[in-house]
């Protein structure tokens, strides 16, 4: 999964939810709206492909804040051979209405220091994956992750991209 697949699908499925809301017609299909804040944590690996294994901490905040079907989200990641990223962007959920379970689409671009360790060939870095997960019923996640960082093709150098598998917590904040 070396591409923008789950920031296509986001968008997809936010186009779809649209279309079957009716907000074209009214024009209103970004309108601002509240959700849940939750806070965010993941731990996992980033999986062999171009990288070596490597340990990934990875702390998100979802601001409870929506443009249409979309949430507002950030996050900052920490690699084991002191990589960090850092970006902002969207999510979308798909939680099925009677149901516990949901996937979750995001996509978020953001800057990249390597300091060291995996060069992904420039500081601009787009973050993108799907997340499945049981949701309580006090409104805690529990999810199991999988993301897709890489420049996109933006810079000369080689895009090597990498991917990471996380299990995540998150809990919500009101």
């Amino acid at each position: 999964m070396a591409d923008g697949t789950f920031a296509v699908a986001l968008l997809l499925a936010g186009l779809i939810d649209m279309g079957q809301s009716g907000c074209f017609q009214a024009g209103d299909c970004l309108a601002p709206s509240d959700g849940q804040r939750r806070l965010s944590f993941s731990a996992g690996e980033v999986i062999e492909r171009q990288a070596r294994p490597a340990a990934e901490l990875y702390l998100r905040y979802e601001t409870g804040k929506n443009l249409g079907p979309f949430g507002m989200v950030g996050g900052l990641s920490l690699g084991e051979n002191d990589e960090v990223w850092v970006g902002f962007g969207s999510t979308y959920d798909l939680m099925p209405e009677d149901s516990r379970f949901f996937a979750q689409l995001h996509t978020m671009p953001g800057l990249y220091f390597h300091n060291g360790g995996f060069d992904l060939g420039g500081p601009v870095e787009f973050r993108s994956g799907i997340e499945f997960g049981y949701e309580n019923p006090s409104g805690w996640r529990f999810g199991l992750s999988y993301d897709h960082r890489s420049n996109t093709g933006l810079f000369n150098e080689e895009n090597p991209g990498i991917e990471t598998v996380q299990i995540r917590v998150s809990a919500p904040l009101n």
